[in-house]
């Protein structure tokens, strides 16, 4: 008889969790994913495309239905987990249907942050997270629209809206773009392509509230100055859900504390992507959540599998630009030293950090085609001292002139 497995998260991590268990466990389970949102699992990175009209959601969504009727999955989309007994082993719907499970997995991810300032709660004012607020959003399209973050998030939102032809601000409290993923050069450089694309942008710009009688009207800044605003998106970071697994009396720090094999405090009960943290991170990218998915799979096939964590890595295209970074990229190691290759006209830029004749960081802006390359050589750390002189100008040339 086979063991019921409950998936709580019909999100990507979810769905890879799924595809992995089907290669080596097909037949063991009997698996079951809760979903609170009214669809099959979609690829959340393409939003923004969805936002700007050049994908529609047929393109975005992971698995067909019957992709999952095949592997034996019951779906309960559209319904919420309200509450586990790990004593019990028993989770309650929000419908009041129970389900028993002998494994459970949260992957219940994570939601926007709002900001703690006066109109938060005003009429027009928008979050950029899920399909929902998709439709949200374009019906503010041809309107003026304050987004306020420059990270990943926030530029995404800025992009689909322009392309809506939206009249679009992007407000960053930091001093540079996605700080967390770019150095300051890379930085600058995709500041001037988000402006090329009609958005304006505002860096070091403390948001202080949000105006309107009713409706949001302007967004007023720390420095006292104000933007008229039709709508406003916020976009400022996201916070992992937790709650469930709180009230479940599992452990929980910023997400759900689990160990090398992404058990919970409670044997038995897993975390994966957003919502986990191990070894005190919450990655909040996709590619852990995807390497999660895989090691965890592999355990709940019977395998040996640990997850020591991964490395930071984002490959991205942001504002129709293409980033890419991984490791350290700011060069914080001691001892580290930067090859740099930049060249404006054309807008590329390239950075690797070399540390111990180690390939340890890489920032590439425009021509990311050896991202994935350069992360290799950063997870392997192998040397790269033969490769060195040449590495900068990608795999081809730095591994025909090595040969």
């Amino acid at each position: 008889m086979s063991e019921p497995l409950i998936v709580i998260g019909n999100g990507m991590a979810a769905a890879r969790l799924v595809e992995e268990l089907a290669k080596r466990a097909l037949g063991r389970y009997a698996v079951a994913v809760i979903g609170d949102e009214p669809r099959l699992a979609y690829n959340r990175v393409l939003l923004s495309a969805l936002l700007a009209e050049e994908v529609g959601f047929a393109d975005i969504e992971l698995k067909p239905a019957r992709w999952w009727r095949d592997r034996g999955v019951t779906l309960r989309y559209g319904v919420r987990a309200s509450a586990v007994d790990p004593i019990a082993r028993e989770v309650t719907l929000s419908n009041g249907t129970r389900l028993a499970f002998s494994k459970l997995v949260f992957a219940t991810g994570s939601q926007p942050i709002k900001l703690a300032i006066p109109g938060m709660d005003l009429p027009g004012v928008l979050t950029f997270r899920d399909i929902d607020d998709v439709n949200t959003i374009a019906r503010a399209a041809c309107a003026r629209v304050v987004v306020i973050g420059g990270g990943l998030l926030g530029l995404e939102a800025a992009y689909g809206l322009a392309k809506a032809r939206a009249h679009v601000t992007v407000l960053h409290l930091m001093d540079r773009l996605m700080e967390r993923q770019l150095d300051a050069r890379a930085a600058r450089m995709l500041k001037r392509a988000v402006e090329a694309k009609g958005i304006a942008v505002r860096l070091e710009a403390e948001t202080a509230r949000i105006i309107g009688n009713g409706r949001v009207e302007a967004v007023e800044l720390r420095d006292g100055s104000t933007m008229p605003a039709d709508a406003v998106v916020v976009a400022v970071g996201i916070r992992a859900n937790t709650e469930l697994a709180r009230t479940a009396g599992l452990k929980v720090n910023r997400g759900i504390a689990v160990d090398d094999h992404l058990e919970t405090s409670v044997a038995g009960i897993h975390a994966i992507g957003e919502c986990a943290e191990h070894r005190g991170c919450c990655y909040g990218l996709v590619e852990p959540a995807y390497e999660q998915a895989q090691v965890l799979a592999r355990r709940l096939a019977g395998g040996n599998a640990s997850y020591p964590g991964s490395v930071l890595a984002a490959n991205l295209k942001v504002s129709g630009v293409n980033v890419f970074s991984a490791g350290d990229f700011l060069a914080a190691t001691t001892g580290a030293e930067e090859i740099v290759l930049s060249d404006p006209g054309i807008g590329v830029y390239k950075k690797l950090v070399v540390a111990d004749g180690r390939l340890i960081g890489a920032v590439l802006f425009g021509d990311t085609a050896d991202g994935p390359w350069y992360l290799d050589l950063i997870r392997a750390g192998s040397s790269i001292e033969r490769l060195r002189d040449d590495l900068v100008f990608g795999r081809d040339l730095a591994t025909r002139v090595a040969a």
